[in-house]
């Protein structure tokens, strides 16, 4: 009977510490990709009948169109970049290399912008802009806005930045892994 009682309690603690190696493996194993294109269509007026993807999809094919002579009273516009920083290693273990932009739309919202970028994986990894331009620890990221969970830890990625952030208050972009606190990857922003 007591070895029947002590294979069940096993068991019931073998289960969660198996899923918990798990959470914490399949990052270091699996790579998640990502390829989002640049929000063109962030401040353009979206007709009833069509869908973002739509407006997007019909931006990009006049894009492909062949220039033609533009007009001299065609307003000038568009995104501005405002800060880029290029991803360095935060040691020899959590890697990062690729560029973080923050724009300003024409609608004067922001996004932050993630170009051929590469971290290494691991366990709820965050984005986001601290204030300190060189943070080396956990330590230097007080007054950081987290601009959410990172959609992959490959590709062309873009984050929206909330409407009350004054973006030039952050001097650099970090890669975060929130439940265990380490610093992957940053960008110093200039």
């Amino acid at each position: 009977m007591n070895r029947r009682r002590l294979l069940i309690i096993g068991g019931l603690i073998a289960v969660p510490v198996i899923a918990i190696g798990v959470w914490l493996t399949a990052p270091l194993i699996f790579d998640k990709e990502v390829s989002e294109d640049f929000p063109m269509a962030a401040n353009a007026e979206i007709p009833d009948d069509m869908t973002i993807e739509e407006v997007e999809a019909e931006m990009e094919d006049a894009a492909d169109q062949p220039d033609t002579e533009a007009n001299d009273d065609m307003m000038e516009g568009g995104p501005t970049a405002l800060a880029m920083g290029n991803f360095v290693d935060a040691d020899d273990f959590h890697q990062g290399s690729g560029t973080a932009t923050i724009y300003e739309l024409e609608d004067g919202s922001h996004v932050l912008r993630l170009e051929d970028f590469e971290v290494t994986n691991g366990p709820d990894l965050h984005v986001l802009l601290v204030p300190e331009s060189n943070p080396e620890s956990g330590d230097d990221i007080e007054g950081y806005i987290d601009l959410g969970s990172l959609k992959g830890n490959i590709g062309n990625q873009n984050y929206e930045i909330p409407a009350d952030v004054d973006v030039s208050q952050f001097g650099s972009v970090m890669i975060y892994c929130k439940p265990f606190h380490v610093i992957f990857s940053t960008a110093s922003l200039g």
